[in-house]
């Protein structure tokens, strides 16, 4: 009788834990809110943006403790993979970053030191280009670019 009421008792349990998964993993599986500080980190603050038409936005985030820029592009509707991307470039010191593939809510983070320099950064969305160049520097005027290939 005793092992009757551990098998029952096993498997009300895994009855219990089974319904719990479905409730909670639903939630679980939901878009979460995705912000340039959750992909970067808490101490980049974000400098500037770039629509990327209407499928969502492209930001340039930096940290001053560490004097490095962090790029994410950031779908405005998460939802099935599309092909995404997001970079950042420094012209001065030749360095780059970026991240491409398929995702469902973000492309990124890609991280350059960029203190003291001019940098150039965009992303994409399925066909929808953005690039912004001789960016957050005061002796160049910024050049935006929106292209639909």
């Amino acid at each position: 009788m005793r092992s009757i009421r551990n098998v029952a008792a096993v498997g009300a349990m895994t009855t219990l834990l089974a319904g719990a998964t479905a409730v909670f993993g639903t939630t679980a599986s939901a878009a979460p809110n995705v912000t340039p500080q959750g992909v970067c980190g808490k101490a980049y603050k974000t400098v500037n943006s770039a629509p990327v038409g209407s499928l969502g936005t492209v930001y340039l985030t930096y940290n001053a403790a560490n004097g490095k820029n962090c790029v994410v592009t950031i779908r405005t509707s998460p939802g099935a993979a599309k092909a995404m991307s997001t970079y950042v470039y420094v012209p001065d010191t030749d360095e780059w970053a970026g991240d491409d593939g398929n995702f469902t809510s973000y492309a990124g983070p890609a991280y350059v030191y960029g203190k003291g320099h001019c940098v150039s950064w965009g992303g994409s969305i399925a066909n929808v280009y953005v690039s912004v160049d001789n960016s957050n520097c005061a002796s160049l005027k910024e050049h935006r670019v929106t292209e639909i290939r």
